[in-house]
């Protein structure tokens, strides 16, 4: 296996190259889940995988339900599903918060004062309430807990974790919190040992070839527990050492590399770079030693990072920069423009397209 191999199976298994799902919540079902931080990009991190969907329709499954936005894996808001949200966060739970207790002393948030909160936050919510994070603040302070600020989200972040909250529907461009109960039926709990082997499955099954590691680093496991999740799947995954590391992924897995045609404008955090710890393998041996993080905005082109694009949208257009590393070919100017045709027809607006030289001069 090549890293051109290790490059084509992640394109195919994060669905990026084709795909057979259908529905935002299919896909972010095969995912396990996808970080949401940056909403307007997650949601283009589903549609650059589900072609034929749009920014319409993946609100549309957002608001309502099909798909929820949660902290979960690490402290930060991912996508998962109303089947997947209970066993995920009870498994990963514990290491996030452990990540929120600095913050936490800071802020003056011990365990009482949490629970405090919480129990005062589930009678708020009660009988299908749907707040924003203003309405949850005032109503709080009614029964004298001083929530703004970090505060609130460090509480409501917690209220996350225990299961208590999720996302509501978005209020025009404001995120709304609802009981999780309330919104979704309730599933049958799973053992520790069956939830980890069911999440690296879906880790490997959907980001593979990845290390040990790396499946670490997205899940914020130990490495005892990654060790654990992939000898209880010893069937299911392949397994192969290149340059001193152990890769794993799907036995089902393409094994041979495919011609990589692949190009397109890679959205803020998105899992093709996030989800790995060591992201070298992204960037060309030329310029693999930028000053540059492989989760921002990203120019993909045959599944390496040649640049980075940033956009301002207007009601009609979406402007597009292209910022190449190095000079581009003809070849390569002509895949950023088709993938920035992509992307504008995802938002349903015409594309105005620019390029900067290396050197940052505009063309």
């Amino acid at each position: 296996m090549t890293t051109t191999d290790i490059l084509s199976q992640r394109l195919v298994n994060q669905q990026i190259v084709a795909t057979t799902l259908k529905k935002p919540e299919a896909l972010v079902a095969w995912m396990g889940a996808m970080q949401a931080q940056e909403y307007a990009m997650a949601k283009w991190a589903i549609g650059l995988r589900l072609p034929g969907s749009n920014d319409i329709s993946v609100e549309k499954a957002f608001n309502e339900g099909a798909i929820l936005r949660t902290h979960i894996l690490r402290p930060t808001w991912h996508f998962v599903t109303p089947a997947d949200i209970r066993w995920i966060v009870t498994l990963t739970a514990p290491r996030v918060r452990a990540s929120l207790r600095y913050m936490d002393r800071k802020l003056g948030l011990d365990a009482a004062t949490i629970n405090r909160g919480l129990a005062a936050l589930e009678k708020i919510l009660a009988g299908g309430k749907q707040l924003v994070r203003d309405e949850i603040s005032t109503a709080l302070g009614h029964a004298k807990i001083k929530a703004i600020g970090q505060y609130l989200g460090n509480l409501l972040m917690h209220a996350e974790l225990a299961m208590l909250v999720c996302s509501g529907p978005r209020r025009g461009k404001n995120f709304t919190y609802t009981l999780l109960d309330e919104r979704v039926p309730i599933t049958p709990a799973l053992g520790h040992d069956e939830s980890l082997a069911k999440l690296a499955n879906r880790y490997f099954s959907s980001r593979g070839p990845a290390t040990l590691q790396d499946f670490c680093w997205w899940a914020s496991l130990t490495i005892k527990e990654a060790q654990r999740a992939v000898s209880s799947l010893d069937n299911q995954l392949g397994r192969e050492t290149i340059s001193g590391q152990e890769f794993y992924f799907a036995s089902n897995s393409p094994q041979t590399a495919t011609k990589l045609t692949t190009s397109f404008l890679m959205p803020d955090y998105d899992e093709y770079g996030i989800a790995y710890k060591n992201r070298a393998i992204l960037f060309d041996q030329s310029i693999r030693n930028e000053p540059v993080l492989a989760y921002n905005r990203m120019v993909i082109v045959n599944g390496l990072i040649l640049g980075t694009w940033k956009r301002e949208s207007a009601a009609t257009t979406v402007q597009i920069e292209i910022a190449p590393f190095t000079p581009i070919t003809r070849t390569q100017r002509q895949a950023i423009e088709q993938a920035t045709e992509r992307y504008a027809t995802f938002l349903g607006v015409k594309p105005e397209l620019r390029f900067r030289e290396a050197n940052n001069k505009e063309q």
